[in-house]
């Protein structure tokens, strides 16, 4: 009778493993496809690992998905490279980190990136200048704006230079050489003109820094974006802000604000997180991005390195 109980007990035990591990796989691309909408984007930062923790898989699953999806470009929120940026445009992390891992044919398409902290420990005009290297890191400024329209649907990028933003970078000189050299009042005043200007269906901005977010980071950083650029984005017409450098995913929505504060989880190594006010979802894993719009609805997916949808924001007209 025991050994009839032990027997039983393996079974079941054996068939609940089968069931968790089935509903923890990859989405299949059958799947991935009804991701898909008129314009699609791919968003990834926190990068540079030379390949290694989850980025050289998370890499691969990109281009595996871009197969199916079809993104107009690759949103590179920051940090392609740690730890201390690049010295020029010959360094040999631009192989390491980003050539030679974002290797697949469907991903050579354009690279929209900006400026992380890590990048400006190191030469942040090479990181410009790499543009004439390779043509498809498409960087026209430390801040600039792209549109994309379809059939029909148009939606704006603006991306913006967050580190010089931030007091505590622009103070380390020696650290962050480049920061205290940037004009605030210029990009800020350029952001909000490039916002009051635009007339496109949906509107996304994106930086490095988040406005909100769970993390140990010093509160001041979040404080100086909140104090600097969320109030231009709220009485402008924007959908989402969407950040990297905390390595996880969260969603965020602030009472008074009709913001989407999202931040995008790192596409190499990843940190636990916390839930904090105003938090929709928030999760650990490491990962990237789909924004997906049409003509009445905007998604951003937050995917896992299985490829899994770990969670879907939705805004509709």
């Amino acid at each position: 009778m025991k050994k009839d109980f032990s027997k039983a007990f393996r079974a079941v035990w054996l068939l609940l493993v089968i069931v968790i591990s089935l509903g923890a796989m990859a989405q299949t691309p059958q799947e991935w496809k009804s991701l898909k909408r008129t314009v699609n984007f791919f968003m990834a930062n926190d990068l540079g690992r030379n390949g290694y923790y989850d980025q050289k898989t998370i890499a691969d699953l990109m281009g595996n998905m871009a197969e199916v999806i079809g993104p107009e470009c690759v949103i590179a929120a920051g940090d392609v490279h740690h730890f201390d940026g690049v010295a020029s445009v010959n360094d040999p992390l631009w192989m390491t980190n980003y050539e030679c891992i974002y290797a697949h044919p469907e991903l050579m398409i354009a690279w929209h990136p900006i400026l992380g902290n890590h990048e400006y420990r190191g030469s942040t005009q090479a990181v410009l200048d790499y543009g004439k290297v390779s043509r498809r890191w498409e960087m026209p400024g430390r801040y600039y704006t792209k549109t994309y329209e379809d059939n029909g649907v148009s939606v704006r990028l603006v991306f913006i230079d967050t580190t010089p933003l931030i007091d505590k970078y622009r103070k380390d000189s020696e650290k962050y050489p480049d920061a205290c050299g940037q004009d605030i009042e210029e990009q800020l005043a350029w952001l909000d003109t490039t916002l009051k200007n635009a007339v496109e269906d949906w509107v996304i901005v994106i930086g490095h820094h988040p406005i909100y977010a769970d993390t140990p980071k010093s509160k001041n950083e979040r404080l100086d974006m909140q104090r600097r650029v969320d109030n231009i984005l709220r009485r402008n017409r924007v959908d989402i802000y969407a950040a990297g450098h905390i390595h996880n995913f969260q969603h965020i929505r602030v009472d008074g604000s009709p913001i989407d504060y999202v931040v995008n989880s790192s596409a190499s190594l990843s940190r636990k997180v916390n839930s904090i006010p105003g938090t929709r979802f928030c999760d650990s894993n490491s990962g990237f991005s789909i924004i997906s719009a049409d003509k009445m609805e905007l998604n951003m997916y937050f995917v896992d390195k299985t490829g899994k949808v770990l969670y879907s924001l939705s805004r509709r007209k």
